[in-house]
């Protein structure tokens, strides 16, 4: 008889030669090899710590589209792509035939039955809803007067702080705690102060973190490894079970102090969407249980992990690459000093320094943040799956069992969609000769999504960004600390791994 360890090295000689011969043939050095059983696995777990520049290299020589063959039973074949074609194709022609599914809600479960993870007729409505209380007057006054008070009452303060002490600043930190603060108060009405000269730790921010670290690693574990970890309460799915407790007690302390003081409130322009969305009918979703605060609590959530980190991940690239390129910097300031008004404070309007209307005007900024945008996507991956097997526009043939990844980071870089210059930072490529902003596909630029899934919060954001960098290349200059190493740390979301190391130094004076 043969022996078990007769067999065990025969099958181990057997791999590695198969695996010998995958590698002579590979069409191209950047494709990993497809072992036998782990399919091209193992070659991606390697390139784990630059993953996003690896996928722009595979698919920069595989003509925007790569297959990507798992390990057998594993779940995990997958197809790579940034073909606009597919994009558009996916988005909006056939939209209907790639819901978010029952796979992204595995993946995106901390999130409930939020807007991110709903589909069909209740993500209609919760869209509508959501459409609906954005685009009032009162949230639009109060969202305007959030950051302009946090702006002048908290970000401006720090600012001073660390530029007086010649201290040494994390900007991304100081991004990420103005943009929790604000999306908290739009969300909840509640300030939790995490932006604050004494840097406090946030137990909510830094659930956030925890989560969307453990979701990433999801993406590339078999489902089964993943529902092990969390069965066995060990890793990251560890961190997460805590982040979700997290969440379901400042959520449910949040719903149960809004219901304590009122739902109502006197002052129309200080209305959360927290207080909105209990007005909202929810005996129609039958998933909803008579007295249960879930509907709210995934509400806040789903908000948070939108607001929070795109706007902060999009304002820390977009000052790095100022700090990159100081002649951009330089036309910036030229088109604030000469489109913008200067204003002086008064007791009646004590939050502006400069009128947010305007900000319309500034062109070149808005070019330079959407370059911006373009470079560094603050979501970097988005995956999607069909209902029923289709052919893409590219040829290849997809089914219920595939995911298909758009790799924004990697749209932004290929040079047959954006030119031989891709990964350069050029504000004037969203400029037209008359000096008007040029409009860019969804399905080429798909930083705010596409088609009917189109971010509703896109202006809102836009409009953050703006006053945020109006205010701060107004009166600072910003210089990186000399020898800090900038590396995107791979997540669901595109943070630099060592933060964003700075020296403020203030301007002659504040306007």
């Amino acid at each position: 008889m043969i022996s078990l360890l007769e067999i065990s090295v025969s099958f181990l000689s057997f791999s590695f030669f198969f695996g010998y011969l995958l590698i002579m043939k590979k069409p191209h050095r950047s494709f990993p090899t497809n072992w036998p059983f782990l399919g091209m696995l193992p070659g991606l777990l390697v390139e784990i710590p630059r993953v996003y520049d690896y996928i722009t290299e595979l698919l920069e020589a595989s003509n925007l589209t790569f297959p990507f063959r798992g390990p057998c039973f594993g779940g995990l074949d997958m197809l790579f792509t940034v073909d606009p074609a597919n994009i558009h194709h996916i988005m909006s022609s056939n939209f209907t035939n790639y819901p978010k599914g029952s796979e992204f809600k595995k993946l995106f479960d901390v999130l409930g039955d939020g807007i991110f993870n709903a589909d069909f007729d209740l993500w209609k409505d919760l869209r509508k809803s959501a459409q609906s209380m954005m685009s009032s007057p009162e949230f639009q006054r109060f969202t305007l007067k959030t950051n302009m008070s946090k702006l002048e009452k908290g970000l401006v303060p720090i600012l001073d702080h660390f530029a007086e002490k010649k201290l040494v600043v994390d900007l991304q930190d100081v991004f990420q705690r103005f943009t929790f603060d604000t999306t908290f108060v739009l969300a909840t009405g509640i300030d939790p102060g995490c932006l604050s000269i004494e840097m406090p730790d946030i137990e909510f921010a830094r659930a956030l973190d925890e989560a969307e670290e453990a979701i990433f690693l999801r993406h590339f574990k078999p489902e089964i490894v993943w529902k092990m970890q969390r069965l066995l309460g060990f890793g990251d799915e560890l961190k997460m079970k805590i982040a979700h407790s997290t969440f379901h007690r400042v959520c449910s302390e949040c719903i149960a102090d809004k219901i304590t003081r009122g739902v109502t409130s006197t002052d129309s322009s200080s209305k959360d969407l927290l207080m909105s969305y209990m007005e909202v009918d929810t005996t129609k979703y039958k998933l909803l249980n008579p007295g249960d605060d879930k509907f709210l609590r995934d509400m806040i959530l789903s908000f948070m992990l939108a607001g929070r980190d795109t706007t902060g991940s999009a304002l820390t690239w977009f000052f790095w690459l100022l700090s990159e390129n100081p002649e951009v910097t330089t036309r910036i300031r030229q088109e604030i000093n000469t489109k913008i008004s200067p204003r002086t404070y008064n007791d009646s309007d004590r939050f502006s320094s400069f009128n947010p209307q305007e900000l319309n005007k500034l062109v070149y900024l808005h070019g330079a943040l959407c370059e911006a945008l373009r470079l560094y996507p603050p979501v970097p991956f988005q995956h999607k799956s069909p209902t029923r097997p289709d052919v893409l526009p590219s040829g290849h043939r997809v089914d219920s069992s595939m995911k298909i990844v758009f790799c924004l980071y990697s749209l932004g870089r290929m040079k047959s969609v954006w030119g031989e210059d891709a990964s350069d930072f050029k504000p004037e490529r969203w400029i037209s000769e008359t000096g008007r902003s040029v409009h860019v596909p969804s399905f080429k630029f798909l930083s705010f999504n596409a088609g009917p899934r189109t971010c509703l919060g896109k202006e809102v954001a836009m409009t953050q960004m703006k006053t945020v960098a109006v205010k701060i290349i107004q009166n600072y200059d910003i210089k990186i600390v000399e020898g800090h190493k900038i590396e995107p740390v791979p997540s669901i979301i595109l943070h630099m791994k060592q933060g964003l190391k700075v020296m403020v130094t203030k301007r002659c004076r504040l306007v």
